[in-house]
């Protein structure tokens, strides 16, 4: 499970990996509905109101954005933002006075392992449509050129370019300045662009492209380039240190702003909106990797923010009798939290993870959203547990650990397991996670777990 659930009028909403969607009542977890869509639910959910009806808008791994009536379950409509073979939607999508704001990206990063395959054509995006109609309003690309057949490199088997700059994240909307802020993936193949690894801001009105700030330059790079012979892989063979979370904009002591963002590459930036993202501060609190540094989002208070590290690393082994590697997550590396002040970036705490003791394939890497109530932050583990930090000192003021079975109330055997992708959802008293994310060699499950306050 990795869709984030969304609590609306003492309702959960959420997805499964089967393209399942359920509405349930938030006190006992009983379904008013359910219903399958045509793929994964990729995206988080994100619920807002037509007329007075509230509606439920996802995305799939087959690139599909949906609307659903919130009340019944009901299609009301489904729609493409983006035509390529391989998109995907994991960004949520954004509801701003009736406008749905998407993101896009693509499997084709992973496609490209094949000797066969044609890398790479896809060109991320960010596109406004109408939230009653899924209209589009307007569409931007972050490549403005399409790509086109390039000389081969040393290894491709054939090559197009430029190509890659998903949109994996939620846009961040600034609408007193008409603007809105997104966050972009690497390029796919070679020549490598300028908005890769990037921060890009936008008209919010008319998807017009401001400004934007590059982090990591010439960051071509695809799956095959991990492989032996790397197929497709760019000449460019960069880190992989896109952006595979959303900036938050937060108002300083002096009055000023800043956008906060951290990167797989490991730093946290804090840059100014008002002055084309000029560095304010930057700090490092890992090594960073292909699904290292941070993942899938800080959050903030206003005052501290709030960093989960991943830094997952594998122990690699050839397989006997073959040129073939095996790969197993390392259970002592990876994993971490950290408070860094938001005018300065200093660091006002780390706490380094518990550790996996002898739990079997397990990771201590923190690669989940972070979740952020008043007093305390949320971070979900590849070990499976789920913890709450002290936002004064770091202290783990609460631990449980999801990776067990479950009665559950609708009577499927459930199991709870790795936790990545989605933080934590606080409403109403509770909280809301989902456990169970076998990619990458953790432990897969199949539960939403929901959580209130001990008497």
């Amino acid at each position: 499970m990795r869709s984030q659930p969304a609590v609306y009028r003492g309702r959960v909403f959420v997805g499964g990996q089967d393209g399942s969607i359920y509405a349930l009542d938030a006190a006992t977890g009983c379904a008013y509905w359910s219903t399958a869509v045509q793929s994964q639910v990729r995206s988080g959910i994100a619920v807002g109101e037509i007329g007075a009806n509230p509606t439920i808008f996802f995305g799939d791994s087959a690139g599909y954005v949906y609307a659903l009536d919130g009340a019944s379950g009901k299609q009301l409509w489904k729609m493409r933002p983006d035509e390529h073979p391989a998109s995907t939607v994991t960004a949520t999508p954004v509801f701003y006075q009736g406008r749905l704001y998407l993101g896009s990206a693509s499997r084709e990063e992973a496609l490209s392992i094949s000797q066969e395959y044609p890398c790479c054509t896809f060109r991320g995006s960010e596109t406004a449509v109408d939230a009653a109609t899924g209209r589009v309003l307007w569409k931007r690309y972050m490549i403005p050129e399409a790509p086109k057949e390039r000389p081969k490199g040393r290894h491709a088997s054939a090559a197009w370019g430029p190509s890659g700059v998903g949109v994996w994240t939620a846009p961040t909307l600034d609408p007193e300045h008409d603007t809105m802020y997104v966050t972009t993936g690497d390029n796919y193949s070679d020549p490598a662009t300028s908005m890769s690894d990037s921060l890009v801001a936008l008209r919010l009105s008319t998807g017009e492209i401001l400004w934007s700030k590059q982090f990591t330059a010439k960051d071509a790079w695809n799956s095959s380039c991990q492989l032996p012979g790397k197929v497709n892989c760019p000449d460019s063979d960069g880190p992989d240190f896109d952006f595979a979370s959303s900036a938050a904009l937060v108002s300083l002591p002096n009055g000023q702003r800043a956008l906060l963002l951290g990167q797989k590459s490991a730093v946290v930036y804090a840059v100014d909106p008002d002055r084309k993202g000029q560095t304010l501060w930057q700090a490092r609190i890992g090594e960073g990797g292909t699904v290292g540094g941070i993942e899938w989002g800080p959050a903030t208070d206003g005052r501290n923010i709030y960093v989960a590290l991943s830094d997952i690393r594998f122990q690699v082994a050839l397989k006997p009798g073959s040129n073939d590697r095996s790969y197993q997550i390392d259970p002592h590396k990876g994993g971490g939290m950290f408070a860094l002040r938001v005018d300065n970036g200093e660091r006002m705490w780390q706490t380094p993870p518990p550790g996996c003791g002898e739990r079997p394939s397990c990771s201590p890497a923190q690669s989940a959203a972070v979740s952020a109530i008043p007093g305390a932050v949320f971070s979900g583990s590849e070990d499976g547990h789920l913890r709450a930090y002290s936002t004064a000192n770091g202290k783990i003021v609460w631990d449980y650990d999801t990776s067990r079975e479950f009665t559950t109330v609708n009577g499927v055997p459930g199991h709870g397991g790795a936790i990545d992708v989605a933080g934590p959802v606080a409403a109403g008293g509770m909280l809301f996670a989902v456990s169970g994310y076998p990619a990458r060699g953790g432990v897969p499950g199949n539960v939403l777990l929901a959580f209130s306050l001990e008497p």
